[in-house]
């Protein structure tokens, strides 16, 4: 299961608000950077009709492609404001590592 804190669940409501359109958001990753996968976080506008894991987070509809969900099983999703900088922040036990400027992870 993936959880998403009270900031996250906010932040990703008001967005799919000021977009006007959406039913959630998919997480799942993809192959980039040194390490070899980035997080990525889509407002999605319809329910895929693949076979994807739902979850139910305090109203705020989440999908992951089975593919991911082996790498995401057990992660929490939080949105965090730390000086200048805001967004989401991937806190997800099976990561092995991080690269440098922490743009990639190894799953």
């Amino acid at each position: 299961m993936i959880t998403l804190t009270e900031k996250a669940i906010e932040h990703a409501k008001r967005s799919l608000e000021k977009r006007g359109s959406g039913v959630g958001v998919r997480i799942g990753t993809r192959n980039s950077g040194c390490s070899g996968f980035a997080y990525v976080v889509e407002f999605i506008d319809q329910v895929p009709e693949e076979f994807m894991f739902a979850f139910d987070n305090g109203g705020l509809q989440v999908y992951v492609d089975p593919k991911d969900y082996v790498y995401l099983d057990g992660m929490k999703l939080d949105y965090v404001k730390k000086g200048l900088n805001e967004g989401f922040e991937f806190i997800n036990p099976n990561e092995k590592g991080r690269c440098g400027c922490g743009e990639s992870v190894s799953l």
